[in-house]
């Protein structure tokens, strides 16, 4: 994707199974945990730029001791400012006391046997470090301390929070974290009271109740209990003060969440690779988390998947699969060369099978392997071909017409080339724009004036304002005849409101063109009879509400929607006929087929919030309101 855009965030859960010394002992460090966490948190910086952050949890602390430990950061530097930090804890220790296991615990921060790592993409308000995880949710009771850290954007907040003042609280702030945070509280309150109550009249004495508590907690009750409200796509993972975690996957299966166990450690993450790099474990070691089921990891050191939240269709999000989440991942590797080959009739079709007269490449480097996977297909593709050319030369065929047939092959080159970015402070506001539109470059000479076409894969096209205004431009300054942008994705037509910054409609260049389209056939009066579809809609219960933003797309065919993209794409001064071609639903449901949550491509929502929040986007557009649809 050439237009950046941010997204969901990355979490991290490890749980040591045996005492800081078995690490010591066999590892090397009773730091193992700590170094592991770095690891899982910088094999998924992919995930979240604007701040990160880590709390760990000693399990059995002496009580006056300090137990839980939290540092978070905003730094641009964010993992380098956050592990510096902690590191700092042992700057002073000798030799001897780094390698002493249970006077780091009893005289360290941060040598906790629980730990928890976040990354931050902030989609919506400020990058303050209050806004990075974990949270915590402190208590003087050992057990009503909660720390969170989560992947996920619910769409009904409000509800939520109003929930929360129908119980007497009177929370801090409206976020949606915040709100979870204390929905989750509330019921971790609960239940550790009436287990109080249980234990208190068969004369237990308060000591003692705390440690039955402790034992007896239903992790499941609880999260049953708080989720039931919870629309929108989530993963979430908890730590208790005395040692229980868990970690939690909305019953869509929106946001990812993969697991791997056995007898030292139990680790979670949001990346499948992080896990695989960091613990050196083959992808069958590694489990994914079920959607509507939580991992649970009581004090006592005991595993179980269960779930908490009425199962639902399975709708994992395409769109990460195509774009965000790590290519490393061999399920998403062969996604993306799928994506890639689906497209190569489309492709051939485009410059009538013109090899000899076409440069193939990708931009940016994210597209490569969709590249990969599209050269195969043209490959495949042009084996029919030269096999047809050569029984088509009869029975005695000339060898020089057999050779110039095999040499029949696609030209593929490295074209577009993402430099450095050019400080601007000395600019006049004039020319700054025009310095900022060569963060790409281009390979020279390799591209005939005039004479070739230049097909360029793009993993996505969401705003195409980087395309506009840099990469055409630069490409054009080759002079090729004719430049074909191929997306590997279909094009984004609606807003996200489960984690990825992409909620407001007007920027998305497949709405401007479809708005484009009703003016060019004088139906612009339809964008105001949905806008008044959608106002009629807005004091509906959500499970009512449709998304009737989808009665402007269907005006309209796939291809104009593509082509008045490439029209509103191509400046004036450029001199190529520009052309793009969009893969279709049909083709990225076939290229990843167990995960078809297609909601940005089709309108068609996994939740009853996201028709509200669409048809909100929609209004906020017609309104010109940048405000939140959700």
């Amino acid at each position: 994707m050439s237009d950046q855009i941010k997204h969901e965030c990355g979490i991290a859960l490890v749980r040591l199974l045996k005492p800081l010394s078995y690490y010591q002992e066999k590892y090397g460090s009773p730091l193992f945990g700590l170094q592991k966490m770095q690891l899982l948190l910088q094999k998924q910086r992919n995930r979240g730029q604007d701040g990160a952050g880590i709390a760990t949890i000693k399990l059995d602390p002496e009580p006056g001791t300090r137990y839980i430990s939290r540092k978070r950061t905003n730094s641009s530097q964010y993992l380098k400012a956050l592990f510096g930090e902690v590191n700092a804890y042992f700057e002073d220790c000798t030799p001897e006391q780094l390698q002493d296991a249970p006077w780091l615990k009893a005289n360290r921060p941060f040598t906790g046997e629980l730990l928890l790592g976040h990354l931050r993409y902030g989609t919506h308000g400020g990058n303050s470090i209050e806004t990075c995880h974990p949270f915590l949710r402190q208590n003087n009771w050992i057990n009503r301390n909660l720390v969170l850290a989560g992947n996920f954007n619910l769409t009904n907040v409000d509800e939520l929070f109003q929930e929360l003042l129908e119980l007497g609280q009177y929370p801090k702030e409206a976020s949606d974290t915040v709100t979870v945070l204390e929905k989750i509280g509330h019921f971790l309150d609960d239940e550790i009271q009436k287990l109080f109550a249980w234990f208190k009249v068969d004369g237990y004495s308060n000591v003692e109740i705390n440690r039955l508590i402790q034992d007896h907690l239903d992790i499941q009750k609880l999260l049953i209990r708080a989720s039931k409200r919870f629309d929108g796509g989530y993963v979430m993972a908890g730590l208790i003060g005395h040692g229980d975690a868990f970690i939690m996957r909305d019953p869509n299966g929106i946001r990812p969440a993969y697991y791997y166990q056995d007898d030292e450690v139990v680790v979670a993450a949001s990346e499948r690779p992080a896990i695989q790099t960091a613990f050196q474990k083959r992808i069958v070691h590694i489990q994914e988390l079920k959607p509507g089921h939580a991992l649970i990891i009581k004090k006592n050191g005991k595993v179980s998947e269960l779930p908490f939240i009425k199962a639902a269709p399975r709708l994992s999000c395409s769109f990460e699969r195509v774009y965000f989440s790590r290519g490393t991942d061999q399920e998403i590797y062969l996604e993306r060369k799928e994506l890639g080959r689906n497209l190569s009739d489309q492709v051939l079709k485009s410059i009538d099978y013109d090899l000899e007269n076409t440069v193939f490449s990708y931009v940016p480097n994210t597209a490569e392997t969709a590249f990969f996977g599209l050269m195969e297909g043209i490959e495949e593709k042009l084996d029919e071909v030269r096999r047809n050319k050569i029984l088509a030369l009869g029975e005695n065929p000339n060898g020089a017409d057999i050779d110039r047939i095999l040499r029949i092959k696609p030209r593929f080159e490295k074209i577009v080339v993402k430099d450095a970015k050019m400080r601007t402070f000395i600019a006049s506001s004039d020319n700054r724009g025009d310095l900022v539109s060569y963060v790409y470059d281009v390979t020279y000479g390799i591209v005939r004036n005039y004479i070739d076409t230049l097909v360029l894969v793009d993993d996505s096209i969401v705003r195409g304002t980087t395309l506009r205004d840099s990469i055409i431009t630069m490409v054009d300054r080759l002079h090729p005849k004719r430049i074909i942008f191929v997306s590997s994705a279909p094009q984004i037509r609606y807003p996200d409101c489960y984690g990825i910054d992409m909620s407001r409609m007007g920027n998305f260049v497949a709405f401007q063109a479809m708005v484009a389209l009703l003016e060019d056939h004088n139906k612009e009066h339809l964008l105001d009879e949905v806008y008044d579809a959608c106002r009629a809609q807005e004091e509906m219960p959500k499970e009512q509400i449709v998304n009737k933003v989808k009665l402007l797309y269907d005006q309209f065919e796939y291809q104009e929607i593509s082509d008045k993209i490439s029209e509103i794409l191509t400046l004036q001064k450029v001199e190529a006929k520009v052309d793009i071609i969009y893969q279709t639903i049909e083709g990225l449901h076939e290229a990843v087929p167990n995960h078809r949550g297609d909601w940005f491509f089709s309108g068609d929502y996994p939740t009853a919030g996201g028709n509200k929040v669409v048809n909100r986007a929609f209004i906020n557009y017609m309104e010109k309101s940048t405000a939140r649809a959700y």
